[in-house]
């Protein structure tokens, strides 16, 4: 039951990254159109695209997402909205589920993939961890993210939880953003994509329910950036291990 187990993880795999391939192929264009539009309503454009990409992507992989608390998100508001990462899969998926018009933090070294590189460095604020000038440029540029109307969503881990821990301790980043530009946190709590894409499998999918939790929003004001992490932290962590 094991080898067969594991036999249709890897075609599902296959049929995974095709059907990723060629609806990317489809939306491109119009996605890339939102750059004629000014933010923050061409990065609405652009996400409103992303999410029936995934809608659709999601459909085809037998991967069915429920999404809740999305009354969290105060109209006129902005957000530092904070997830946990098990798997490749959050990242296309966490940002498109955001309400409103949002950019994500990452890697710089992603936006130089072919034609990808170009959709990924519109839904992005880039940065080059190891190096500290990318570091500051990236966080300037996350406040003016803010500052322009839009939700700043960032990966508090750092990188996919590879530990024996629910959830990874958190690094510092998203919870000085917060304090320094003067934003509440929005934690997100992401379930089952662990199980679509086991972390220990190369190339390996299966059809998942999957879940985003946005948890009731937590004020930066008054409190100091580890007591903002540790109280977001134990917030998450609760969630993520409640049933």
């Amino acid at each position: 039951m094991k080898i067969i187990k594991n036999i249709f993880g890897y075609i599902w795999a296959l049929w995974a990254l095709i059907t990723f391939l060629v609806t990317f192929l489809i939306i491109i264009i119009p996605a890339m159109l939102t750059h004629l539009a000014e933010d923050p309503k061409g990065q609405d454009f652009f996400i409103r695209i992303a999410r029936l990409w995934m809608n659709v992507w999601l459909f085809l992989v037998g991967c069915p997402l429920k999404v809740k608390g999305k009354e969290n998100f105060k109209e006129g508001e902005t957000y530092v909205v904070v997830f946990n990462h098990n798997a490749f899969l959050d990242v296309p998926l966490s940002a498109p589920y955001v309400p409103g018009p949002n950019k994500t933090i990452a890697k710089a070294s992603f936006a130089k993939i072919p034609l990808f590189g170009s959709f990924y460095s519109k839904g992005s604020v880039l940065v080059d961890r190891k190096d500290e000038k990318s570091r500051s440029k990236s966080f300037d540029a996350m406040k003016k993210v803010l500052a322009t109307g839009m939700h700043m969503c960032i990966y508090p881990e750092g990188t996919r939880n590879r530990s024996d821990k629910p959830i990874k301790p958190f690094y510092d980043g998203a919870f000085r953003l917060a304090a320094a530009a003067q934003k509440d946190i929005v934690p997100c709590v992401i379930k089952g994509t662990k199980k679509a894409m086991p972390i220990n499998k190369k190339f390996f999918f299966l059809p998942t329910r999957l879940s985003m939790q946005f948890l009731p929003a937590v004020s930066s004001s008054g409190i100091t950036v580890e007591e903002l992490k540790e109280k977001v932290y134990q917030a998450m962590l609760q969630e993520y291990t409640k049933n």
